[in-house]
Parts: structure tokens; sequence; C-alpha cells
């Protein structure tokens, strides 16, 4: 199938979702549901294991694993999520942008060593012939920023990303892809990319990215409705996740055990991943680097890149209006 015509069916059914999610969402507030990643370790993931989420918000605490941001999105739209913890930036700009009622409240990870697309090894491709892709089949999860990175990294080599045979699969899916040699190309991040690099090599190295702009950040996402009349439970939230990383930071051999189990990993292969991992404070995030400029800028050229290419019709005239950071200044 056809690139434009998957990018088409993915956002339009995105669009759909959003139109029929309810004006206002009844809550109940003996339980919340949060979307989260396995395979993804997170020093919060102590807290979900000792019960603390549960303990200081005062409901029960559901932890649902997704397979990419655009799934989080969808369920959030549903009513089924009301906290995101680590959705990638892109599905949440191309949610926002086709009407999905989100805010984006925290910056949750920087990860540019733990998304990438890896070229198998019996392909012969590399930088210098990326256009040789053109034809072939490339196994990644669409609309997300697993995605942005890909389409952003082939267009700065040069290769036509509507040739390419793109195939839309979560991580598990591609890296299995690779392995067996269904595709030339996969594109993932977390446990899965790790075991995609056992049958070939990046395309671009995180810096080489970097080094052309393309920056890699998860964010926590809620509902608008869960803002408005819960805040003092996104404020909890985001207090404990705080406190989790800033624990972590005091010893991470100690915990590293338990997070590993909570992320469904080998100690080995979590702390690999973490290491590569960056959690910004909250006073970091407050800053121009991050809440205080640089993740608006970078919320408008995701959502321009994405017009540009065609897989949205128009950009917002404002994002700030999906942003909010008064939550993250109530956190100590």
């Amino acid at each position: 199938m056809k690139l434009n015509k998957i990018k088409s069916r993915m956002i339009g059914a995105l669009t759909v979702a959003c139109l029929l999610a309810p004006a206002n969402a009844a809550l109940a507030l003996d339980e919340i549901t949060v979307a989260y990643f396995l395979e993804w370790p997170s020093p919060n993931l102590l807290h979900k294991a000792d019960g603390r989420f549960e303990k200081e918000m005062g409901v029960k605490v559901n932890w649902r694993a997704f397979g990419n941001g655009n799934e989080m999105t969808a369920a959030m739209v549903s009513g089924d999520v009301q906290i995101a913890y680590s959705q990638g930036l892109t599905p949440f700009v191309v949610g926002v942008t086709k009407g999905a009622p989100l805010k984006l409240v925290s910056a949750a990870v920087s990860y540019a060593e733990n998304d990438n697309c890896i070229v198998h090894k019996d392909s012969g491709i590399t930088q210098a012939n990326a256009k040789e892709l053109e034809g072939k089949k490339v196994a990644s999860p669409i609309g997300n920023v697993t995605h942005y990175k890909m389409l952003k990294t082939l267009q700065h080599l040069g290769v036509d990303t509507n040739k390419i045979n793109l195939l839309q699969m979560n991580p598990p899916d591609g890296a299995a892809a690779l392995a067996r040699g269904d595709v030339a190309m996969a594109c993932g991040f977390g446990g899965a990319l790790q075991r995609m690099k056992k049958f070939g090599s990046p395309l671009m190295t995180a810096k080489e990215q970097e080094a052309i702009g393309i920056r890699v950040f998860d964010i926590v996402s809620v509902t608008n409705d869960f803002a408005q009349d819960y805040p003092d439970l996104v404020v909890s939230f985001l207090q404990i996740t705080e406190d989790a990383n800033n624990l972590f930071r005091t010893n991470p051999s100690e915990h590293m055990p338990v997070i590993a189990k909570e992320s469904g990993q080998n100690l080995d292969d979590a702390l690999s991943m973490i290491n590569l991992f960056e959690f910004p404070t909250r006073d970091e995030q407050l800053s121009d680097a991050w809440m205080g400029k640089t993740v608006n800028a970078f919320v408008n050229e995701v959502a321009d890149f994405y017009v540009q290419e065609g897989s949205l019709p128009k950009a917002l005239d404002d994002y700030s209006v999906t942003m909010d950071d008064s939550f993250i200044r109530q956190v100590k």
C-alpha cells in the first residue's frame, strides 16, 4: 500500500474519533487509566510498583500499555484514558490538529539514541545510496515520532518518501519483519530497536540526526476534561513522577531491578536503555530549553512539516492553547 494512502486512512480514522469525542466526558473519581509503553524503562514505574500513585492521588490507577502514541490519542479521545505518560510529540501534534481534546502538561523523557531506523545488513543500503530504499519495504509505526524522524532523515538523504513501500508496524512487529528479511529497513524504539540492531545498523546515527535539527522527546498529556475537572490529580501525577526521577538519580543501581521488572525487560536491557534517557527536572522543563520556549517552537515545526509533507491539510493558527505549564509549575 502506498505511503499517502496509509497516512490518509490513519489520520482520517483519528479525525473521526476526535469528532465523535463526547463534549463533557464524565470521569469517575474512583479510578483513572494511565497510558504507557512496555520495554520503556522510566523511574516512575517505581511508584507504579509500590502503589504510591494510588495512595497519594486517592484513586485506583490502571496502567495500560500501548503500541504507539496514536493508539494513546485514540484511547484518550474515547474517554478510556485520562493521562498518557511518554506519548510521542508527533502523535500529540497530529491529534490536537485534528481536534483531539488534549493538553501537553509536561516533558517526560528525551531519548535521541532510543528511536531510530535500522537497515538490514544484507540490503547493502547506506547513507550514500539511500535512494535505493525507493520501491522497497520499510516498516514503521505511522504518525508518531519514529515516523517523523524517518521522513526527515530520508528527505535529508534525497529519498522520495512517496516511493517507499511503507508498512504500518509497531516496533515489535517491525523487529520481527527485519529479522525475517521481509523489509529492507525497520524503524522503532525501545526494546524492539535493540532487537533490530542485531540484524543491521542505523541509516543515520542519533548524533547525525540531531546535527540536522531532529529532536526526539516524549511528553505527558492529559485530556482537557481531566485537566479542567481534576487539576489536583494532574499535579499529583507530575509530582510523583518528579519525585521518582529524583529518587532514581540518587542510586540508579538500587532501583533498576524494579524498573526492569515493571517495564517487562531483563535487567541488562533495561539498564542499557535507561542510560540513554534524560528525564528533565521540573526546573529544566520551565526553562527556555523546554516548556519555556523550545517545546512550543518544536510543536509548530512538527505541524508545519506534516502539512508540507501532505499528512495534515492545515496546521492550527495557535498551538499554545494545547499546552499548559501551570501544572508543572506547582510541582516542588
